[in-house]
């Protein structure tokens, strides 16, 4: 079967990342695009899920706190015993 060649313009850093993963798992970044897409031709689809992950308000608000403590190094409760602050996250659990 007759090949065609491809040019892909991506970042040169990424393209040394990926080259070097190619390398260490035995493919060559053409064969890795060639799997690429025969599993989008046989499955119709991109065969992985493309999105952002998006943080839960949880993730969020300990983000946020976590900015607050480096912005103040006062803010927020301070322990000289681990075993004191264990024992106290672990109160409020049954």
């Amino acid at each position: 079967m007759p090949s065609a060649n491809i040019n892909i313009r991506m970042d040169t850093d990424l393209k040394n990342q990926f080259d070097a993963f190619c390398k260490e798992v035995g493919l060559t970044m053409t064969a890795a695009f060639n799997v690429f897409a025969k599993k989008t031709v046989a499955e119709q689809r991109i065969p992985f899920s493309i999105g952002r992950d998006v943080p839960n308000t949880e993730t969020l608000e300990a983000l946020a706190e976590v900015k607050k403590m480096k912005a103040d190094p006062n803010y927020g409760k301070r322990y000289k015993d681990v075993d004191a602050m264990m024992k106290e996250l672990l109160s409020d659990v049954q």
